[in-house]
Order: C-alpha cells, then sequence, then structure tokens
C-alpha cells in the first residue's frame, strides 16, 4: 500500500488493529471502524500502547456506513465466525460486513484489499482483482484479493520459508535480496491454465498447497518440466528433480496398483520400519493403514497413496537431496 503511493487507509471492520497497526507504522494515515463497542475500545488501546494514536484512530460504527471516499484505500477482514458462537458462517452474504459490500468497495475506492478464508470458493473473486494465497512452512495461512491499482496478476501464491534459498528463483549461491532467516518466493499466472496428462516418472513433486490453491500447478509445471498423472490430482512427475520452494520432490522406486497385501510384502522384503504417508485423491486414512501395513525394520519410505489415470496407486519413494541444501547448510 505504501508503494502504491497510499496515504490514508480505511480498515473496516477493524478487530484489534493488529494489522492495521503494520500500516500504521509504514507512515499510512489509518481510519478503523468497528462495530463491538469493547473491541473498539481495546483497539484504540492498542494504537496507544504502541505508540500510534496520532495515526490511527478508531471509531465505534457500522463499517458500512463509513465514508470511503476520504480515504485513499480500504482494508476489509470480514467476519467469518458468528458473535456469541464462534460458529463458521459458509454464506458469503452472511460476513460481517457482507460480502456484496466488500466486493463493492473495488468500485468505490481505487487500492482495496480484502483478508479471505484461504478455502475461498474462486468463482466468489470480483472480476478484475488478484487473488493471493499465502502459506508458510508448507502451512497454507491465509488469502487475499488485492483489488483495483493493487491487482498485478490475476494468481499469486507466495510462499514462505526458513533457511537460506535454495531453489530455481534463489539459486544457492545467487543475489537473494530477500531477508533472512525467512525467504519469500512468489508464483503468479492466469489460474485457468492446464497441464498436461502423462505417465508417472521417475520424480514426483507434490506442490505448496499455496500453489494448489492459486490454480498455479499448471505454472509449475512448466517450470519443472513435468506433467500429471491423472488431470484431477495435484502431483506433478518429471524426469529430472526439481529444486523450487513451490513443491517437494521424491524420487519413485515403485508404483504399484493399491493391495495391502502386495504393499506390505513389498516394505518387508525392504525391511521399512518407519514410513510417511502422503495423499491426494484417496480415500484411505493413513494411520490405519499404518498399522495395517505392520512395519518392521530399520528402513524408511515415503508412501504417496494417489490415482493414476483414475485408478487408486501407491508411489513407494525416498527423499530426494540436493547438493546445493549440503552446501547451504554447512556454509
Amino acid at each position: 500500500l505504501r508503494d502504491a503511493g497510499v496515504r490514508t487507509l480505511a480498515d473496516l471492520g477493524c478487530g484489534l488493529v493488529a494489522g492495521a497497526l503494520a500500516a500504521a507504522r509504514a507512515g499510512i494515515r489509518v481510519y478503523g471502524v468497528e462495530a463491538d463497542p469493547v473491541t473498539a475500545a481495546m483497539a484504540a488501546a492498542n494504537a496507544e500502547a504502541a505508540g500510534l494514536a496520532d495515526v490511527f484512530t478508531v471509531e465505534c460504527g457500522d463499517a458500512t456506513a463509513f465514508d470511503v471516499s476520504a480515504v485513499d484505500a480500504a482494508f476489509c477482514d470480514p467476519a467469518r465466525r458468528r458473535a456469541g458462537t464462534g460458529r463458521r458462517i459458509f454464506d458469503p452474504n452472511a460476513y460481517s460486513p457482507p460480502w456484496d459490500f466488500v466486493t463493492a468497495l473495488a468500485e468505490r475506492v481505487p487500492h482495496t484489499v480484502v483478508k479471505v478464508a484461504p478455502g475461498l470458493d474462486h468463482s466468489l473473486i470480483p472480476a478484475g482483482a488478484e487473488a493471493e494465497w499465502v502459506s508458510v512452512g508448507g502451512d497454507l495461512v491465509e488469502a487475499a484479493l488485492w483489488c483495483g491499482r493493487l491487482a498485478e496478476v490475476p494468481r499469486r501464491a507466495t510462499v514462505l520459508k526458513e533457511g537460506p534459498p535454495v531453489n530455481a528463483f534463489c539459486i544457492g549461491r545467487a543475489p537473494c535480496n530477500h531477508p533472512q532467516p525467512a525467504c519469500h518466493h512468489q508464483l503468479t499466472g492466469s489460474g485457468t491454465e492446464e497441464a498436461a496428462v502423462g505417465p508417472v516418472r521417475r520424480y514426483v513433486h507434490d506442490p505448496d498447497p499455496a500453489v494448489v490453491r492459486a490454480h498455479l500447478v499448471a505454472e509449475l509445471a512448466g517450470e519443472l518440466d513435468a506433467t500429471l498423472a491423472d488431470p484431477t490430482i495435484a502431483y506433478l512427475y518429471a524426469d529430472t528433480p526439481g529444486a523450487t520452494p513451490f513443491a517437494r520432490c521424491l524420487e519413485v522406486t515403485d508404483v504399484l496398483p493399491f493391495s495391502l497385501k502386495r504393499l506390505r510384502a513389498l516394505l518387508r522384503e525392504r525391511r521399512v520400519g518407519r514410513v510417511e504417508i502422503l495423499k491426494r485423491g484417496s480415500a484411505l486414512e493413513p494411520e490405519r493403514l499404518r498399522r495395517d501395513l505392520r512395519l518392521a525394520g530399520p528402513e524408511a519410505a515415503s508412501l504417496v497413496l494417489t490415482r493414476v489415470a483414475g485408478a487408486p496407486t501407491v508411489l513407494v519413494c525416498r527423499p530426494v537431496t540436493y547438493p546445493l541444501d549440503q552446501e547451504a547448510a554447512a556454509g
């Protein structure tokens, strides 16, 4: 917002103002609006305690009645749980403020940002908005809509990882301007492309959940020269391992039509006593499968439960170790 030239911001439904305080610290004048009197009082106290009361004021009132013509930008994180019960609300027009008001902000304010649930239905994304999904350490944590002048691309996946960058965008010894110890990486695209489908290959890549939710699997497939083995399952297969922040890579040692008996026999033969179980497109419960396998032995393996051309399949895998990872860890 600051880089876009925003000087004044309305935080509509500001809650306890944790997010908007960051905007105030960046030099933006913030006007918070909160319907609940107690929350509004605590928000004002937080702003004062942070030493920002001169650039951050809070009023108790209806966010939908605030005059947004007086500000450069609007931020809204609509409440998605019912007051008093904490129950999740699934109808967007039952949010507070309601979804139709939130999406109309983009037509009234030149810079509008909406924080949304990561599970947001893509059909609810306003035309022309940029939708961004964010993951931290492999966990999908939030999503946002950047509207008006803030929209740059249709879809964006932002991945935050700790440690030195070793990937296709910040290659091991190449310059990286991202702050350490956390490094952020972004993948963008239309969100409408479809990846090609092919056979299971030597390496399987498990895309980060931000990539999957942003519908950017096809863009990642292009980066990795990879294909899907099933058009509905977001595992990518390639002949070479891809060192990318946007997916975890495993080497496939065996491909089996799913059969508990055959899988148990193979793991017993390999003396596998520990497994991690990944799944997409499988109804199997990992912990129950782990018990049914009756594992014993000193070796470890990764199992990927999935579908290949519609058929239930299990991939027996091992993690890929990159030499650059070892160099970075040692240096």
